[in-house]
C-alpha cells in the first residue's frame, strides 16, 4: 500500500486565489484531508483603523477586496452609523444600494473569470473580464474611480450622480443581458465544465449551516438565507428581487447562483434607478462616538460583519472584522476529501477566495 503524504498548494496567488497555503494529504491521488493555512497576507489592518479619525478607514476597508471595495466599505459606514445613532437621507440610502449591486456585478464577473480561467477555459476568463470592464466604467463615472472608489461616508456616499448615468446604466444592462444568456448556453453545453463542477465538492445544507457559511456558498447549499431580504438595511426593503437559491450544494450550484445574481443586481439597480428620490445625498456627522456600532450586510461572497467601539474620541477604540470566506475555508476539507487531486482547482476556485479579507 502506497503511503499517504501531505503537499502544498501555495502560498503563491495562481490556483489559491492569494497568498495562502493549503495543505493537501493524499492516498495516491484521492484527497483524503487537507488543512487551509493562512498568515501569509497579514496587514494589521483592525489596529491601522484604531490610530485613525472614524473617516479614514474607509480606504483601509477598500482595500480589504479590492474586487468589492464598495461592500466592505459600506458595512463599514453602517456601523460608525449606528455607533454615532445617525441614519443617511433616503438618496444616499438609494446610491449605497446602487452602488453596491454594481459591485456585486463586477466582483462576480472576476470570479467567474478566474474560475474559468482554473477550469482551462481561457476563452471564458477573456469573455468575462471584457464584461466586467463595463461594469467598472458604471462604477468609474459613478464614483471616480475603478477600483478602490472611496465611495461610501457615514451618513450616506461621497458625490451624486453624474449626468447621464441613469442612460448608460440602461444601455450597458441591454448588452449584459444578451452577453450573460451567451455565457450561459457556452458554459452548460460543454461537457467539460460539467464534467468540472457538477457533484464536486458537495457541502450539505446541514453541514454549511453548522460551519456558518453563508452567502453564495450557502445558498448554493439549498438555504434561503440573504439579508438583503432578511435583516434588510438601506432600502432593500423597498425592492423587488429574488435571492437565488441551488439545492444540489456542488460547484455547479454554486456557480448557478453567482450567475442568476448578475440578473438580480441588475433588477436591482433599475428599480433603485427608478424610485431614486431627491434631496441631499448626505449628512454632517459628528467627530466623536461613545458606545458599541455594529454592522453586517450581503457582501457579495456572504456576511460581512464589523464591530466597532468607541471610547469618546475621535477614533475608534477597537475594530473587529469579520470575513465571510475565512468561516467558508473552514468547511473547506470536507468539500475536498474523496475528491482527485486535479478537483482542487474546482473547488477552491468556486468557493470565490478573497485572502486581502481572510488575512486582515
Amino acid at each position: 500500500m502506497a503511503e499517504q503524504v501531505w503537499i502544498n498548494m501555495g502560498p503563491q496567488h495562481p490556483m489559491t486565489h492569494g497568498l495562502w497555503n493549503l495543505r493537501v494529504k493524499l492516498d495516491g491521488d484521492t484527497i483524503v484531508d487537507a488543512d487551509p493555512e493562512m498568515g501569509y497576507l497579514h496587514r494589521g489592518v483592525e489596529k491601522l483603523c484604531e490610530v485613525r479619525n472614524y473617516l479614514k478607514p474607509i480606504v483601509l476597508m477598500d482595500r480589504l477586496c479590492y474586487v468589492s471595495s464598495l461592500t466592505w466599505a459600506h458595512v463599514y459606514c453602517k456601523a460608525v452609523e449606528n455607533l454615532m445613532d445617525i441614519e443617511p437621507p433616503p438618496r444616499g440610502k438609494y446610491l449605497n444600494v446602487i452602488a453596491c449591486e454594481l459591485q456585486r456585478m463586477a466582483s462576480h464577473g472576476m470570479w467567474l473569470a478566474a474560475f474559468l480561467a482554473d477550469l482551462g477555459l481561457l476563452t471564458g476568463f477573456l469573455y468575462s473580464l471584457r464584461e466586467r470592464e463595463l461594469v467598472l466604467d458604471l462604477l468609474q463615472l459613478m464614483t471616480g474611480q475603478r477600483m478602490n472608489q472611496n465611495y461610501p461616508r457615514p451618513g450616506g456616499v461621497h458625490n451624486d450622480l453624474p449626468p447621464g448615468f441613469e442612460d448608460e446604466v440602461r444601455r450597458v444592462f441591454r448588452y449584459l443581458r444578451r452577453q450573460y444568456k451567451g455565457y450561459k448556453k457556452f458554459l452548460e453545453d460543454s461537457p467539460t465544465f460539467l464534467m468540472r463542477t457538477q457533484g464536486v465538492g458537495v457541502l450539505r445544507k446541514e453541514d454549511a449551516i453548522n460551519y456558518g457559511v453563508t452567502g453564495p456558498n450557502l445558498r448554493g447549499s439549498g438555504a434561503r438565507v440573504d439579508l438583503r431580504e432578511l435583516d434588510p438595511y438601506d432600502v432593500y426593503d423597498e425592492l423587488d428581487f429574488e435571492p437565488v437559491v441551488y439545492e444540489e450544494g456542488d460547484t455547479y450550484a454554486r456557480y448557478k447562483v453567482r450567475f442568476g445574481e448578475f440578473f438580480e443586481s441588475m433588477r436591482i439597480i433599475e428599480q433603485a434607478l427608478d424610485r431614486l428620490p431627491q434631496g441631499p445625498f448626505r449628512i454632517k456627522t459628528p467627530k466623536r462616538a461613545e458606545g458599541e456600532g455594529y454592522a453586517r450586510t450581503e457582501d457579495p461572497r456572504g456576511e460581512a460583519l464589523i464591530y466597532i467601539i468607541g471610547d469618546g474620541s475621535d477614533r475608534p477604540y477597537r475594530v473587529k472584522i469579520r470575513s465571510p470566506i475565512f468561516v467558508t475555508l473552514s468547511a473547506l476539507p470536507m468539500m475536498l476529501r474523496g475528491h482527485r487531486i486535479a478537483d482542487v482547482a474546482s473547488v477552491t476556485g468556486g468557493i470565490d477566495v478573497c485572502v486581502g479579507e481572510i488575512d486582515k
